[in-house]
This record gives C-alpha cells, structure tokens and sequence, in this order.
C-alpha cells in the first residue's frame, strides 16, 4: 500500500499548485522508493517509458504549426465562417462538438482534438462568435465563461469517451489493479460498461450547454 503514496504527492502537489512536471517526478520517485527501488532504477524506467513512447515527442511538432496558423488568422477565419451562419448559437454548436468528441475518443482517435489543437485556434473563438451573434457584444466575464464551457465540453467528451476505447491506457490500468486482486475481467467489459455512463455524461453536458444558451439569450434581452 506504501506505493500509493504517490497518488498523495499528485494530489497535494496540484492542490497547492506546483509545476505539474515537477509534481509527476516526484510521484514517481516517491513511489519507486516505496516499491524498494533505487534512485538509478526509477531513473532507467523513465528512459525507457521514453524509449518506448517517442512518439509523444511528435506534439511538439504540431504546436508550431498551430501557433503559426493563429499567427496566420486561423480564429478570425473561425469567427467569421460561424458570424455567417446566423441560426448558430452555443449551446447546440458546442454539443455537437461534444458528439464529434467523445465518437472520436471511443475510437481511440484522442491525439485529434483538444484544448491546444482545436479549442483555443477554433471552438472558442467559433463560440464567442455564435454568443455574439446572438447576446450582442460579450463583456469579459460572459467572454471568459464562453471560452471556459468550450474548454469544459472538451474535457467532458474526453474523459467519458476514451474509456470505451478497449486499449486505453486507463482501462489497461484498472484491468491490472483488479487482476493483482484476484478478479480477472476482460477489457472488453469495462468498455461496455463505460458506454451507459459516456450516454449519461453526454446528456448531462447538453442540458448544461442548453441551460447556458438560454442565460445568455436572456442577459442579452435584459
């Protein structure tokens, strides 16, 4: 049990709100001297988790491409392309954000989307165009609440919908936490299972983006 003390580094290390690196390696440390490994061997396990994901490093990649397409106008094109579409408001235009989020993510297609990829280049600036066409010009606080619920309906999408991928990483964990305590389940139950509650968590958000598209109708009547 001595291990899972570094989940208690994480949780207090994001509470008070150190650097999250610096967070993860010292969880990691901390759980390889409860393991009983040596420095040197927690050190070797992390070049090899490298060794073996060098593809992680292909992120650093596309964020220069995207930085250089926001460079380019990439969320003045976004604003005027849904600034046309007058029928469009946020609610029904981040859900169906959330559909394409969470198929994606059942697919195992994660890497595709997020809040650096699509939210800050395009479903925000596309929201805030939607809220304007609709509310009128925004004051800072609406304008931080349009962005913070386009980054939210990615998160919801992502975390629900991921866990029905069989070989996502979480389902693989929790599959070998049950496995060291005797219950032996395939993957493939945990992802079925994960389907009702990705329905549910759907459902919910929607009525959220509903219930927030109505507030700003009506702030903007008011």
């Amino acid at each position: 049990m001595l291990t899972l003390l570094g989940v208690a580094v994480v949780v207090v290390g994001f509470a008070v709100r150190l650097n999250p690196l610096l967070v993860v390696v010292l969880a990691a440390f901390v759980t390889g001297w409860a393991a009983g490994l040596s420095p040197v061997e927690v050190l070797a396990a992390f070049g090899k988790a490298f060794n073996t994901n060098r593809y992680v490093s292909a992120t650093y990649l596309i964020l220069p491409v995207i930085g250089l397409a926001e460079r380019a106008g990439l969320q003045e094109r976004a604003r005027t392309l849904i600034g046309r579409l007058k029928g469009v408001s946020v609610g029904p235009l981040l859900i169906v954000y959330l559909l394409f989020r969470q198929l994606t993510a059942a697919l195992g297609l994660t890497p595709i989307a997020g809040q650096a990829q699509t939210i800050r280049p395009m479903v925000a600036p596309m929201a805030e165009a939607a809220a304007e066409a609709h509310a009128g010009a925004l004051d800072a606080a609406t304008r931080q609440d349009v962005r913070a619920m386009a980054a939210a309906t990615d998160n919801i999408g992502l975390f629900f919908g991921e866990d029905i991928f069989i070989a996502i990483g979480s389902v693989l964990l929790m599959v070998g936490f049950l496995a060291t305590s005797g219950i032996v389940i395939d993957p493939i139950h945990l992802s079925l299972w994960a389907i009702p509650t990705a329905v549910v968590a759907f459902a919910i958000h929607a009525g959220r983006l509903i219930l927030f598209d109505r507030r700003l109708r009506k702030r903007a009547a008011a």
